[in-house]
């Protein structure tokens, strides 16, 4: 199979591997499309350090099943994309749900000894394989990922009809979140974006948005909750800065390390600063049926499709222009 390879940092090739054969209770998806992450990017430059030369890369992705192995109840043909947490099943967290916190995890696309999404095939055990709904677009399959990391980071913040919903950033995870606070029932949601192109998708969305900085103002009150989409110290500034006492605080934007934060306004204000990382297999799921029911609010969420011939370079571009493009598909369907 033709496999996207990151030969070394700054440098990919699309090279043959084995077709995978599916062992019991294991399923070989066909890939029809993969997205490229933020992760994905910092792997290619080797800035994430959770990356590998020789790796194939890929989480956010859709394809059929192509062939299962013993035991397994899908049907071949079947449209899917995987959920790309493997978890020990066994953990305190896992028996609670929460195999994204499992101890003992891996990630699909960050664990270097399997080969990823970024593939014509895909093996993963067929517990991780989730069917889409009948017609769905294949390519939205491939956004099912990270809205679903919007979909946990405003469940995480508990948000619901009577809030204030204040978003940092307006990249992929951003929309996501926004269209999330939205499923949620959330009447008031403004996003704070500097890109006037994020910001004009954002609001195609039917969300508000406003540039850094101006958010107290733009709600009619104070945030009763932020949800942090970059992870910086400017943007969990202003998400105290922005909020009323008592607010919640989701941090999800991983575009830092260490932040440098004020404590006061956490503590006097009593404010609760949350982490989200990833997203439950129930919410998982439960995404991938809604997205199913929403195609056109997911078609401008992609910003372009490239053939596998042209991912080298679409990776490279992104990563040197620092690109504001929403997301970007690779294509394992089409021949370029």
């Amino acid at each position: 199979m033709r496999a996207l390879v990151l030969d070394d940092f700054w440098s990919l090739t699309v090279g043959q591997r084995p077709d995978p054969v599916p062992g019991p209770g294991e399923v070989v998806l066909r890939i029809a499309a993969t997205g490229i992450c933020g992760s994905d990017l910092h792997g290619f430059t080797g800035d994430s350090g959770r990356r590998v030369p020789g790796q194939v890369m890929g989480h956010e992705t859709a394809g059929t099943v192509e062939a299962v192995g013993v035991g397994v109840d899908l049907a071949p043909g079947t449209p899917a994309t995987a959920y790309p947490v493997l978890a020990c099943g066994e953990c305190a967290a896992c028996r609670a749900g929460r195999s994204q916190i499992c101890a003992r995890r891996t990630v699909i696309g960050v664990d270097p000894s399997r080969s990823a999404a970024f593939a014509d095939r895909l093996l993963l055990p067929a517990a991780n394989v989730v069917a889409l709904p009948a017609g769905m677009p294949l390519p939205h399959g491939a956004l099912v990922e990270p809205l679903s990391v919007g979909y946990h980071a405003a469940r995480r913040g508990e948000i619901g009809t009577a809030d204030r919903v204040l978003i940092l950033g307006g990249g992929p995870i951003g929309q996501a979140v926004a269209l999330a606070a939205k499923r949620l029932g959330a009447d008031e949601i403004v996003v704070t974006e500097p890109d006037p192109g994020r910001r004009s998708l954002v609001e195609a969305l039917g969300v508000s948005t406003v540039e850094p900085g101006g958010a107290l103002g733009a709600l009619s009150a104070p945030a009763s909750v932020a949800v942090d989409a970059v992870g910086i110290d400017a943007t969990i500034a202003e998400a105290l800065a922005a909020t009323d006492a008592g607010a919640r605080i989701v941090l999800v934007g991983m575009g830092a390390p260490r932040l440098d934060l004020a404590a006061y306004p956490v503590s006097t204000g009593e404010r609760s600063l949350i982490g989200s990382f990833c997203y439950t297999a129930e919410e998982f799921a439960a995404t991938a049926a809604w997205a199913g029911t929403v195609p056109e609010l997911l078609s401008p969420l992609i910003s372009a499709q490239v053939p596998l011939a042209e991912a080298p370079d679409a990776f490279t571009r992104l990563a040197r222009d620092g690109s504001t493009a929403s997301k970007i598909l690779v294509r394992f369907d089409e021949e370029g």
